[in-house]
């Protein structure tokens, strides 16, 4: 027989009535998923927010508007999926790790924006690059792989802790032919090289980042580049990893030397290698997870920090997936 709680009002303080504007969005938005989100009925007056409901669902919605509010507090902006996601380490009890990603600044932008952890599975990741010489961070469209894997790159430079940043991806196809697009080998390449520039352009700005790579400080170049060398004291990024052979793969976690960082990133779900090509990266977790050293982040839906809509088309993606797979399994039995 399912617990029932007895029905309880709680008030939660409010410096001013501008918080509970911030908070609750244009027309009450974000007032009504927190309602959905939670079960309690949530009301403002002069009083304050009031929270009404079953015991559960109103001390649920108290807990996670007292830190959405310590959020606001510090300049954090609220929306949708922050909401959502602090309803959820509200209900596994991790509700005060809400105050520990606002107070985690990771790097500033070019412009002065602060970056940011935005969920544990990033913080972990984050964590894994500051600790670890190799780290791999796997994981779907928009859980910020790329982006915080160059900011942390951009921080050791600027610390010194490096001499110059390597980033680099596999020129793999997604259904088109380079050779039939007009321009030179680097024409060619650097739409596959695009999301690496623009996230050093936001770090350092145009004119910086071409300055560091007129000197070769930075260096943005496809992996067939780094054969045959030896890197030493560089931040190295592979970006898009799951579109490495198993041979270009080991080709590249053997270039680094003395006083360098790796940060692998992939999100396995997305290969465009032939069919009779298995993934290096696939092949690279499965040989290394157990190497001192390296650490291994898987991030999820729950880490994707873009539109709402793309955490939900990934879990549409992952349970058809998953829906399927038993299929498969049921035919093959």
């Amino acid at each position: 027989m399912e617990e029932r709680f007895p029905e309880i009002e709680l008030i939660l303080a409010l410096d001013s009535m501008d918080e509970a504007i911030r908070l609750f969005g244009a027309f009450d938005e974000n007032l009504q998923i927190l309602e959905a989100e939670t079960g309690a009925s949530i009301h403002v007056s002069a009083d304050g927010i009031s929270f009404k409901g079953m015991e559960n669902e109103a001390q649920l919605a108290y807990r996670v508007t007292e830190k959405l509010l310590y959020m606001i507090r510090r300049n954090e902006q609220i929306d949708r999926g922050r909401i959502r996601y602090a309803v959820e380490l509200a209900k596994e009890g991790n509700a005060d790790l809400i105050e520990d990603l606002c107070d985690d600044v990771i790097a500033f932008t070019f412009r002065g924006r602060r970056v940011k952890s935005k969920t544990l599975g990033q913080k972990r990741y984050v964590d894994a690059m500051k600790h670890h010489t190799v780290t791999f961070g796997i994981g779907p469209a928009g859980t910020g792989k790329t982006y915080l894997a160059v900011a942390m790159a951009v921080l050791a430079y600027k610390n010194k802790e490096v001499e110059k940043i390597i980033l680099t991806r596999p020129a793999v196809e997604a259904g088109e032919k380079l050779g039939f697009l007009p321009g030179d080998l680097q024409t060619k390449v650097d739409p596959y090289l695009r999301p690496l520039y623009d996230a050093l352009y936001d770090f350092l700005g145009p004119e910086s980042f071409k300055l560091l790579s007129e000197r070769g400080t930075i260096e943005v170049a496809p992996l067939a580049y780094m054969r045959g060398r030896t890197l030493n004291d560089a931040y190295i990024i592979l970006d898009e990893a799951q579109n490495c052979t198993i041979e270009q793969m080991k080709m590249f976690l053997t270039r680094f030397g003395e006083g360098s960082h790796v940060v692998v990133t992939g999100d396995i779900t997305q290969i465009d290698l032939p069919r009779d090509k298995k993934s290096g990266l696939i092949h690279a977790i499965d040989v290394l997870e157990n190497t001192e050293g390296i650490s291994i982040i898987r991030l999820s839906a729950k880490d994707v920090v873009r539109h709402e809509m793309v955490q939900r088309i990934i879990l549409a993606y992952e349970n058809f997936d998953k829906k399927h797979r038993r299929s498969d399994n049921k035919e093959n039995d």
